[in-house]
């Protein structure tokens, strides 16, 4: 991006919380929060003082699959960039008494979540979809072992994920391949091996309704069902079908929850897609007394979608959205750098902008159809948080 002054720069792990067994529920979070907490050579303060001074951006975040280093700086700092990441990546020291104030930053972490209904509904609804299987785990973790873990363990998980061969290194912005790539070599010079976490895919049974009783002044909603996974050649017909039930300020779930009859301030629909399985999901916050309105016109069009499909007023806003969000999002090097990490990590490869297109621009309303009847006709699961006690939500 010769036009941009910056670069961003990310490491992609290619482990997440699905990665852990019962007992290391939490680690790749925690482990997460730890690179930052120095290495040999720097301190925490070290690599919070040289970021700032350049005015860089630098954080991560952990999913289900993976856990993403990022740093974005102006390109001519950007060997500082690849120094820093390069070194937490490296040799991250995991001193104990760092290890034991950030724990109690992650308990407050965990803490927080609990007390957002709309965060804890999103929990029960994955654990419902995924039931007995990490993808139905929270990705912060269980609370006793964060409690627990020590660095014996933490430094056993690192070294066994956190080799070359499960790391994708991707940079957009300001920069040119060949010297990006000769200073990753440099720098991970003798660090080899390593591999993609062997991963065992959740059992087809799902429990179709969690209720939970909480004093909230909204009912949260999780209604959703399992969809393809991420390789699914069927995915660029599932993210239309997502935008016109609930993606979009012109989707049929905003449409008539929210413009015509004002039951909700914010709807939403979502998918998720991993290595062997995926969801599309309806999340909205309500009135109690709305809550079976709500489902029900949830409900609905789950069912209109299945029976008749889309039109192609529907079909054309859909796609006309999908390629201005892609074309849109290739004016940021974070946004671009992601899609390329994303793409090598979880795919193999990096489909070019031109090749999206035209899988976009391909899909039919018979295309929509057909994913509609296929996901839509599933099981479906619903979760909710609110005052209700058990068994007498109203839908």
């Amino acid at each position: 991006m010769p036009e941009v002054a910056s670069v961003c720069v990310g490491v992609w792990v290619g482990t997440g919380s699905r990665d852990e067994t019962d007992a290391e529920a939490g680690i790749s979070h925690f482990l997460e929060h730890l690179l930052f907490k120095g290495t040999e050579s720097r301190s925490a303060r070290d690599i919070d003082e040289a970021v700032d001074e350049v005015g860089g951006d630098m954080n991560a975040y952990t999913t289900k699959e993976y856990t993403t280093f990022y740093l974005r700086l102006l390109a001519e700092h950007q060997d500082l960039g690849f120094d820093i990441l390069c070194d937490i990546l490296r040799d991250p020291a995991l001193r104990p008494h760092e290890l034991d104030a950030e724990r109690q930053v992650i308990l407050e972490e965990i803490s927080m979540h609990l007390d957002e209904p709309a965060d804890v509904v999103q929990e029960n609804f994955a654990s419902a979809l995924f039931p007995e299987h990490q993808l139905g785990r929270e990705v912060l973790g269980l609370s006793e072992v964060v409690k627990g873990v020590g660095v014996e363990e933490i430094r056993g998980f690192f070294d066994v994920h956190y080799l070359p061969g499960n790391m994708v290194v991707a940079a957009a912005g300001a920069i040119e391949h060949e010297a990006v790539a000769e200073e990753i070599e440099r720098r991970f010079a003798g660090r080899s091996g390593g591999g993609p976490p062997v991963r065992t895919a959740p059992g087809d049974s799902v429990v179709r309704r969690s209720l939970q009783d909480d004093d909230t002044e909204q009912a949260h909603l999780v209604y959703g069902v399992r969809a393809p996974e991420r390789r699914s050649p069927e995915r660029f017909s599932l993210a239309t079908l997502n935008h016109i039930l609930g993606g979009g300020l012109s989707s049929r779930l905003f449409q008539k929850v929210r413009e015509e009859r004002g039951l909700a301030y914010s709807i939403g629909s979502d998918r998720v897609a991993y290595e062997d399985a995926g969801a599309l999901a309806v999340s909205v916050g309500t009135a109690p007394d709305n809550a079976a309105e709500v489902l029900s016109l949830i409900e609905a069009e789950f069912d209109a979608l299945v029976a008749d499909g889309v039109t192609p007023r529907e079909l054309e806003v859909a796609k006309r959205h999908l390629r201005a969000d892609l074309l849109l999002s290739l004016e940021d090097s974070g946004a671009r750098m992601s899609r390329i990490g994303a793409s090598l990590l979880l795919h193999g490869h990096v489909l070019t902008v031109e090749e999206m297109l035209d899988r976009i621009g391909s899909v039919t309303v018979e295309d929509v159809h057909a994913v509609a009847r296929e996901v839509l006709s599933s099981p479906r699961v619903l979760a909710v948080v609110g005052p209700f006690a058990a068994d007498e939500f109203p839908g």
